[in-house]
């Protein structure tokens, strides 16, 4: 009997030791596996350079899934103008993808042109990726999966579908992709 006393009180003082050295049991929110924007790259559209999000920390950043032969495509205008706008304090990243209705199916080559003849875009454009699916890009199962990204699970529901990163690098908000870059509701979140 006093063998088992002396065995469970060794136990409970390692126990204790345990948990009072260096490494304190983590809260929920650290044990999980939330990364940031920060730890993404992806090629431009001209495939010339790395784009390095982590290039980004202390400023917001929206990234955006886009499309030439979209009847949104018109947005293009109004991102345009937003980073001529803002472009210090937000970055915009167009990021092309084919994944509704084949509405990008050309090549990077063919979306750089497209973009810079019809809108003059001048904000960070990147390689072309894949937004959903089996294919889908790392950066998007991070935008999309609220155990990696902490927020959301919010799959983009169509070409133009916006995320809000703050200038941490967490992503903060989505906006649907009838949603004007230009609005009241997108303006007041920058």
């Amino acid at each position: 009997m006093k063998l088992f006393f002396i065995s469970l009180l060794a136990c409970s003082l390692f126990a204790c030791a345990s948990s009072n050295n260096s490494s304190r049991p983590e809260t929920a929110k650290n044990m999980s596996t939330t990364k940031n924007l920060y730890d993404f790259e992806l090629k431009s559209l001209d495939n010339k350079k790395t784009v390095k999000f982590s290039d980004f920390k202390g400023k917001k950043v929206m990234l955006i899934n886009v499309a030439s032969k979209c009847g949104l495509t018109a947005q293009y205008e109004d991102l345009q103008k937003l980073h001529e706008k803002m472009g210090e304090k937000v970055i915009l990243v167009g990021i092309p993808a084919n994944n509704f209705m084949g509405q990008e199916p050309g090549s990077n080559e063919d979306i750089a042109t497209f973009c810079k003849k019809n809108y003059g875009v001048t904000f960070q454009m990147t390689e072309k990726i894949s937004v959903l699916g089996n294919d889908q890009h790392a950066l998007y199962q991070w935008l999309t999966k609220k155990d990696q990204n902490g927020w959301s699970d919010q799959e983009p529901t169509w070409n133009f579908s916006k995320y809000l990163i703050d200038e941490k690098g967490n992503l903060v908000k989505y906006f649907a992709p009838q949603t004007s870059v230009l609005s009241e509701e997108v303006t007041k979140s920058l």
